[in-house]
């Protein structure tokens, strides 16, 4: 079973007068790239946060936002402003502008640069949470990577879907190459005897046969695409089963995978010579692309 690198996983748990809520959110990297937003009372957890992610996540470029209300206490759920902070910061400004002959035309905009100070904006004084608060902090955690695992799960399920499908289809055109691989091959064969009839006596005359019957045997052969369907054949069975197989590092060996089925591919086409493969070819060409678009996705 294979699993995608994008997912979404929320979790909340109530503790005391207090409600935890961690959102986490992923895309597509090649190695785990983790934003951790956290409220400025857990930080000190921030370490083990990170350390639990990596143990639980291999890829992806992962998002992860905790936040905390309050119950029923609404009033601590604002920032509040200093007064006597905004009233100095705007007394020295007033100064500064006095006192280097410039004016102050608009006072929104004063405003707004003070409320922009840090000691303007008073932050919460939060204690250090309590033993069942940071377990709490955890549990949640581990509740909202559960869920986004899941995500992830069901998402991969989808992709396994639409991977083998379009293998199928890959291998039902294949097999439609078998009903024009023996006549491509006779048709050479004559056409090349026509043209060497269309030489001149003189140079027929001159002509190795035996030579001739070699380097056309050579040139044949040259031409056979039996070799690129079994191998193509085992690169799908392959494809298969490592969707098949559980752990790190599936995505990358698919993406391998398919670039090996790209080169068959094209070898089959060079090889064609007939626009009926070729067509053929192109169809595969259309859903291979189609693979290596969504095996970016794959944990």
């Amino acid at each position: 079973m294979i699993y995608s690198m994008t997912g979404y996983g929320k979790a909340e748990k109530t503790v005391l007068d207090k409600t935890i809520s961690i959102e986490i959110r992923s895309l597509n990297s090649k190695q785990l790239d983790l934003s951790l937003r956290l409220p400025q009372q857990y930080r000190h957890k921030e370490l083990d946060i990170r350390n639990l992610f990596l143990q639980r996540l291999e890829r992806g470029k992962v998002d992860c936002v905790v936040s905390l209300s309050y119950q029923g206490a609404e009033e601590l759920n604002f920032t509040p402003i200093n007064h006597q902070a905004a009233a100095y910061y705007l007394r020295q400004l007033k100064l500064i502008a006095r006192d280097n002959d410039l004016t102050l035309a608009d006072d929104t905009a004063l405003l707004a640069a003070i409320l922009r100070i840090p000691d303007v904006m008073r932050t919460q004084e939060e204690s250090i949470p309590s033993a069942e608060e940071t377990e709490a902090l955890m549990q949640c955690l581990n509740s909202a990577i559960d869920a986004f695992v899941a995500f992830r799960q069901q998402e991969g399920a989808a992709l396994e879907n639409m991977f083998r499908d379009k293998l199928n289809g890959i291998e039902h055109l294949l097999h439609e190459v078998e009903q024009y691989e023996t006549g491509r091959i006779d048709n050479i064969r004559q056409r090349l005897e026509n043209n060497l009839r269309q030489l001149s006596e003189q140079t027929q005359a001159a002509t190795d046969l035996n030579r001739l019957e070699q380097e056309m045997i050579y040139y044949l052969e040259k031409l056979d695409i039996t070799e690129e369907k079994v191998r193509l054949t085992n690169h799908i069975r392959y494809f298969r089963e490592t969707m098949d197989t559980a752990g790190a590092g599936v995505g990358k060996k698919l993406g391998f995978i398919a670039q090996e089925m790209g080169r068959e591919i094209n070898t089959l086409g060079s090889k064609s010579n007939q626009s009926e493969m070729q067509i053929i070819v192109v169809k595969m060409k259309d859903l291979l692309e189609q693979i290596k678009e969504q095996v970016l996705n794959v944990l």
